[in-house]
């Protein structure tokens, strides 16, 4: 693990590099981005925007996605991955939103884990981009990025997500976009830019591209 000046080094420089960086799902509401998130797993934020206006003009709300046909909604989502999935889960999630919450999404991490197709990440995320919350979530790029800086060891994201939040204590409502983005255009899984990062000095992973 890393020294407390190190991380605070690193943590420095990625709130300086990103500001206050935002989620790039599109999204005018709670219940467009609950479900914009639920369809970015495994599935690209370019992507998702490219399927969500068609999805929100036909299901509006939670009161019309909770009496969908499943067919219907398959072929709206059919090009995002694991969209049979996706599908139950998102009719689910809206069934038991109407059933339990009065129709209202309920903005509160533990509620929102209740839900069908909602785990810890979803949540958090949604908690973040939505209200701010001083939350970890951690996606595969947050957990890629957080284990090559060597401020976790851990071997399951929810762990990740322990370690990452004793070692940041705060900000970490932009810290998780920042390594989002980090990981998605620096930090790749593979090749990554190493020539371009701002934290390479105090990179010390075996995925490091050495330099002469």
């Amino acid at each position: 693990m890393r020294t407390k000046k190190d991380t605070l080094e690193i943590k420095s420089r990625l709130l300086e590099h990103f500001g206050k960086p935002e989620t790039e799902l599109k999204f005018s509401n709670l219940y467009e981005l609950l479900v914009a998130v639920m369809l970015s797993a495994q599935c690209t934020d370019k992507r998702v925007n490219l399927i969500t206006p068609a999805f929100f003009k036909e299901y509006p709300s939670v009161v019309e996605l909770s009496n969908a046909n499943l067919s219907s909604v398959k072929e709206l989502i059919k090009s995002c991955n694991f969209y049979n999935n996706k599908a139950k889960n998102l009719i689910l999630m809206a069934k038991s939103v109407m059933e339990n919450f009065n129709a209202e999404i309920p903005l509160d991490t533990n509620l929102l884990v209740s839900l069908a197709g909602v785990g810890r990440k979803t949540a958090n995320v949604v908690m973040i981009e939505y209200a701010g919350a001083n939350l970890m979530a951690v996606d595969t790029h947050v957990f890629r990025v957080g284990t090559r800086l060597g401020l976790t060891k851990a071997k399951t994201p929810e762990l990740a997500e322990i370690d990452l939040t004793k070692a940041f204590k705060t900000e970490l409502n932009y810290l998780h976009q920042a390594m989002v983005l980090f990981g998605r255009y620096t930090c790749k899984a593979v090749k990554p830019e190493c020539d371009k990062c701002f934290l390479y000095d105090l990179c010390k992973s075996k995925d490091k591209i050495k330099f002469e």
